[in-house]
């Protein structure tokens, strides 16, 4: 008597060597002998390569000590780090009066904190410390002569704590005076168009050097006599008018992927000019350019090392003349892999921080 079996039988899982980490390196490293090659090519090639580091940064390097010849091993001699930490964090700043940085710094630290998360969700009153109470308490902070302060000149200031300001103070004025420029880019009156054009466009066509030293050395000679800005706040201007101009191009770039319908729309809601921008427009330009804003931001935070052109000593530059004291001359490796240790520290939480609100704002129209 034949039995038949009218159930269907459960699907089999596929083998082991075909799903995975398993089945990916056969398909992707091992799918040919080529492949196994050069697999096998750069394995041997990162191996030496981690390792050599490894050896040179840890397991050889000197960690401990105060001079230089504190440094014995073969490795790197990270106690020039360590002797000289204070001076590449504060510049010049006076030791007795760096608790003053440490506050601004926590201030702004809780700022961004407020902003950027979603503990709160209200962001007016977060915006409103952040953006109008920091920028105050810093600078009476930094600079001193108030409060019974000491007064602190801008020429003390140096090291990363010199890096985070220009920085901090370039982005947070070249946003929105980008943002306005890409507007007047796109405006229906000639002349706010026409200067806006030429500004961007004459910006743009000059490197951040000229920028830099036209603001620092040409700028005074067009004041009226008597009349001098510090040196820091001429490479504030400088920097925050050139990241401005890029950002108006990025801006606008958002603003012309929006359809006309958008426009249109808001119109027949009857909201006039500045409304159907700040409410409608704007925000969607504005998400459409996350990536290229912080690109921008990036490229900015990195552009600060070339304020040394005009006498400022930011983190770079301060490691630099670090290397040049007689009992720490040869230290220039460590202090290099140093600096690039702690911009890319930055540089890559900008960027993650951009990924993660892409995401949470579904920018690339995710279904």
């Amino acid at each position: 008597m034949a039995i038949v079996k009218t159930e269907r039988h459960a699907d089999m899982p596929p083998p082991v060597t075909q799903t995975g980490v398993i089945g990916w390196m056969r398909e992707n490293l091992f799918s040919s002998p080529l492949n196994i090659i050069l697999t096998l090519v750069s394995i041997y090639v990162a191996w030496a390569a981690i390792s050599s580091i490894v050896s040179y940064a840890f397991i050889n390097a000197n960690f401990a000590g105060e001079t230089r010849a504190d440094c014995t091993g073969s490795g790197a001699c990270w106690v020039f780090i360590k002797a000289r930490f204070g001076q590449i964090m504060y510049g010049f700043y006076p030791v007795e009066e760096r608790w003053r940085v440490d506050v601004g710094v926590i201030l702004a630290a809780i700022g961004l904190f407020l902003i950027l998360s979603d503990v709160v969700k209200e962001k007016k009153w977060p915006a409103a410390y952040m953006f109008v109470f920091v920028p105050i308490a810093c600078f009476f902070l930094f600079s001193g002569g108030y409060f019974g302060l000491e007064t602190v000149e801008t020429s003390q200031w140096g090291g990363l704590f010199l890096t985070l300001v220009l920085a901090s103070v370039s982005i947070f004025v070249a946003l929105p005076l980008g943002i306005v420029l890409a507007l007047g880019r796109r405006s229906t009156m000639p002349v706010v168009r026409m200067l806006c054009v030429g500004f961007i466009e004459l910006i743009r066509g000059v490197p951040l050097i000229t920028v830099l030293f036209m603001a620092s050395v040409m700028l005074p000679l067009f004041l009226p006599e008597g009349v001098n800005f510090d040196k820091l706040l001429r490479a504030l201007v400088g920097m925050s008018l050139f990241s401005a101009a890029y950002m108006a191009e990025v801006v606008r770039g958002g603003l012309q992927a929006i359809g006309k319908g958008q426009t249109e729309a808001a119109s027949s809601l009857g909201l006039g000019y500045w409304q159907s921008m700040g409410l409608i427009v704007l925000p969607q330009a504005l998400k459409i350019s996350i990536p290229s804003i912080v690109n921008t931001f990036i490229g900015l935070f990195k552009d600060t090392t070339l304020v040394l052109i005009i006498g400022l000593l930011d983190l770079l530059s301060i490691v630099k003349a670090g290397t040049t004291d007689k009992e720490w001359v040869g230290m220039a490796t460590e202090g290099y892999v140093f600096v690039a240790a702690v911009f890319w520290v930055f540089c890559f939480s900008m960027s993650r921080y951009s990924v993660w609100l892409e995401n949470k704002l579904h920018t690339g129209h995710k279904r």
